[in-house]
């Protein structure tokens, strides 16, 4: 494990609450911020893919960012998602989460545009880069799943070659073990930093050096992925991957933004948490019902999961 990564831990990539009206709740989101570093997150990544930060335009995007810090919660604990497919917006988000404290940005690629030359992909990344003048860590986000814009090895050399000590890690969602680990292998000893975006491949990447996971299941999970974090040498960390693991699998069964918000809705008493922002929408009452079931079949104390 890479202990003396930026990030190196649980990074619970947070929910984002909504009003009645769906706009952002930041007294909620603030809370629930609290309520996981208390409970096992290290740090939280804040307008992500779980937290929806593609429905939400910019200005709402630093509003939420803002929000946070205006109400107490540390800047140096938040990994804010700032790319997106303008170039200028990336550099505007980016560029304000440095000014707050931030320790490092996470940024998606331009995702719209498909089928992208590796030249295209680089020189996007170095305008963004060269255009913020300052030296915040960029962490890479590979979805290919949903950008539909991998992030190759070679494109991933190139950028540390050109910009070392500013390209500082990746968030790798591609649900392949082997990638990630071939991320480490090939990066890992330059100190480029190694997280999973899906917990059943965290106890591994934790032992061939990586250094953590960044996860929607955290959101409810944190306490089950710290236990892995912490005993990751033992047979107790053992244990808490095969739970982790199992957890995963019901939650990826299904939409997993809404089933996110049920499980949060339940454990809080709090019927607000249901409620995405459209295009997304909740759990039916028979998906639910089928959903928790499944999830309680786990044997997950829900006060360690929520």
């Amino acid at each position: 494990m890479t202990r003396d990564a930026i990030f190196a831990g649980v990074n619970a990539a947070v929910l984002t609450p909504m009003r009645s009206d769906l706009s952002p709740d930041l007294d909620r989101l603030a809370r629930r911020c609290s309520h996981l570093f208390a409970h096992g997150c290290n740090n939280i990544g804040v307008l992500g893919t779980t937290g929806e930060a593609n429905s939400f335009g910019i200005g709402e995007r630093l509003e939420i960012l803002e929000g946070l810090l205006e109400r107490g919660v540390p800047a140096e604990r938040l990994l804010p998602g700032t790319g997106t497919p303008a170039l200028t917006d990336s550099v505007l988000l980016t560029r304000r989460a440095a000014e707050l404290g931030c320790r490092g940005a996470l940024m998606l690629p331009p995702f719209y545009y498909k089928d992208l030359s590796e030249d295209g992909l680089f020189t996007y990344f170095s305008e963004v880069i060269q255009r913020l003048g300052s030296r915040i860590p960029i962490y890479l986000y590979h979805f290919p799943r949903l950008s539909a814009v991998p992030f190759s090895l070679a494109l991933i050399a190139r950028l540390l070659k050109a910009f070392p000590g500013v390209i500082k890690g990746v968030k790798d969602s591609s649900g392949s073990l082997a990638n990630a680990s071939a991320m480490v292998k090939e990066f890992g000893a330059e100190g480029f930093e190694v997280y999973v975006g899906f917990d059943d491949g965290l106890l591994e990447i934790l032992k061939q050096g990586g250094a953590g996971c960044i996860t929607a299941a955290a959101n409810v999970t944190s306490a089950i992925n710290a236990a892995v974090v912490a005993h990751w040498r033992e047979r107790e960390g053992e244990e808490a991957q095969r739970l982790l693991s199992a957890l995963r699998r019901v939650l990826t069964s299904v939409p997993t933004i809404p089933a996110l918000r049920a499980l949060v809705a339940r454990a809080e008493r709090d019927p607000a948490w249901l409620t995405p922002r459209p295009p997304n929408v909740p759990l039916s009452a028979e998906e639910a019902a089928k959903f928790f079931a499944a999830w309680d079949a786990c044997g997950m104390d829900l006060s360690r999961a929520a």
